[in-house]
């Protein structure tokens, strides 16, 4: 559990309300640039995201893989870690997903088909974070430094790997996969949100940051977070501080590569060249405003889920990258409020 995990509600809840607030006032001063109405604006985009169940559907849809992303690198935080790599991680597990999931029998019981994908995606999203993880733990490199280099090269060897036969002849997308590998629609189960992309895997990756947030409480997890605030201490008291180091950013890893669920099995059916692209970078955006907490990620990934389809919906009127901007603006904000409060604390010190 990080510092800001361990503060008071009201101390985690105040840069959360101050980075909303700021996000608001900004976008209404956007609208005023370009002509339009700061009400009807965000009227427009209530009615385009929150205002059906269609819009709902698809914030839903929006929100998963950036869930996922963001209690991957929440996990690496608490272990004090900075996973830059979930980029590369969902990228190179959602390809192995889908290659396993395309290679499966027709007569795979399905139990077995979604046990095999997961199993897919969760190894190879592990393996891929191996390198950076014990190059941390043994060498002391900053895993800043090699997860950013390692989605370089995870972008390489996809498209090396599509292109060596894995993709359809004449495409850059594998074969579709089985399908008792893929997950459900929820308009399945809630018929309203018929026609939107929302699937199983949003419920799946709630239930991700639950346990996550309860493991690091009440199970041998909370090692982790131990290693990261005080790892001198930890080595005294005989916690193999290396190892505890290279397993949490491996876990991040394979939590990273779950996101597959949202974009191969429970959305396209395959894999293709920028599928599920920028998730592992919203992770982290979802990991700062989350604040350590399973509550605070799963609003999070919702917020900017709702920012990405708030952008389909008001991109007659303003441009759609704005609404990047303001994810920037909301993560600065909780970081100069954070500072902010942080400064008597230091004073009275």
């Amino acid at each position: 559990m990080s510092a800001a995990a361990r503060a008071p509600v009201a101390d985690r809840a105040l840069p959360v309300a101050v980075a909303l607030l700021g996000t608001y006032i900004l976008f209404c001063l956007v609208a005023f640039v370009y002509g339009e109405s700061p009400r009807a604006m965000v009227a427009e985009l209530v009615a385009g995201t929150w205002g059906s169940a269609y819009g709902a559907g698809q914030v839903l849809f929006k929100a998963t893989p950036l869930l996922f992303a963001g209690v991957a690198v929440d996990v690496a935080l608490r272990a004090g870690l900075f996973n830059v790599g979930a980029e590369g991680q969902i990228a190179v597990a959602s390809l192995a997903a889908a290659t396993v999931g395309a290679q499966l029998s027709p007569a795979t019981p399905r139990p077995l088909a979604l046990l095999a994908v997961f199993a897919a995606a969760l190894v190879v999203g592990a393996l891929w974070a191996a390198p950076p993880a014990l190059l941390r733990a043994r060498a002391g490199v900053h895993e800043v430094l090699t997860t950013v280099v390692q989605n370089r090269v995870a972008d390489s060897l996809l498209s090396l790997a599509l292109a060596s036969g894995l993709a359809l002849p004449g495409t850059t997308r594998t074969r579709d996969i089985l399908p008792a590998a893929a997950l459900p629609r929820l308009d399945a189960v809630i018929p309203a949100l018929r026609g939107s992309s929302a699937s199983a895997a949003f419920v799946l990756a709630v239930g991700v940051a639950v346990l996550a947030h309860v493991g690091f409480r009440r199970t041998r997890l909370r090692e982790l977070w131990l290693v990261g605030q005080n790892p001198a201490a930890c080595a005294a008291a005989g916690v193999p501080v290396k190892v505890r180091v290279a397993q949490a950013l491996c876990l991040s890893g394979a939590i990273a590569g779950l996101a597959s669920t949202a974009t191969v099995l429970g959305y396209k059916g395959y894999f293709e060249l920028g599928l599920g692209a920028g998730a592992g970078f919203g992770g982290i955006a979802v990991a700062i405003l989350g604040r350590g907490h399973a509550l605070g990620l799963v609003g999070a990934a919702l917020f900017f889920g709702t920012l990405e389809q708030g952008g389909l919906a008001v991109n007659a009127h303003v441009p759609r990258e704005i609404m990047t901007v303001l994810e920037g603006v909301a993560i600065v904000l909780v970081a100069a409020a954070d500072r902010a409060l942080a400064a008597p604390a230091r004073g009275g010190t």
